[in-house]
């Protein structure tokens, strides 16, 4: 049997215009956004060859961190139009790659890291403890979406990921 080779990629999207409103994020409008965007930079061919293994895994709306999987090989393509969208879902914004993995595990590792740091930069502004735990539940916190999908729930060799996890931000 064949094994599949799978890339995914970690995004950050930044709207343009910044409010104090949360950005609603849907994986199915980051998935469609993307689709076009290939089509219009490489045609049907580029289409064809993301269709398949192509998918929006996961969208963090108050992180701004999504997790798009796709197959080895056409993620070039993925790659190449990332930077460039500047819609999704009718809103402006920029989308800015922050890592490619070859496993989902070694995705939310990074994420992980990054939502450390990102979140130590932010330490200082906080008044009490309490806004301080209250963030960091928030930056470390998985959606519920994203526990109920059966692909994360197994990975490559049979890991639970949020075991993994779970063990991780302990």
């Amino acid at each position: 049997m064949v094994r599949f080779k799978n890339r995914y990629i970690t995004i950050e999207i930044v709207p343009k215009i910044e409010n104090n409103k949360v950005l609603t994020l849907r994986t199915a409008a980051l998935q469609n956004a993307i689709q076009a965007k290939v089509q219009q930079l490489y045609g049907d061919f580029g289409s064809a060859a993301i269709k398949v293994g192509f998918q929006a895994k996961y969208c963090n709306a108050q992180t701004k961190i999504a997790l798009i999987k796709s197959r080895h090989g056409p993620h070039k393509f993925i790659l190449n139009c990332i930077p460039l969208l500047s819609d999704i879902d009718g809103r402006a914004v920029t989308v800015n790659i922050l890592y490619v993995g070859a496993t989902i595990k070694h995705c939310f590792i990074f994420i992980r890291t990054y939502q450390q740091k990102k979140l130590e930069k932010m330490w200082d502004t906080f008044r009490n403890d309490n806004e301080r735990r209250e963030m960091q539940k928030a930056l470390m916190q998985l959606t519920t979406s994203m526990k109920n999908n059966k692909q994360f729930r197994t990975s490559v060799s049979g890991y639970d990921i949020f075991k993994v996890h779970k063990t991780l931000c302990s």
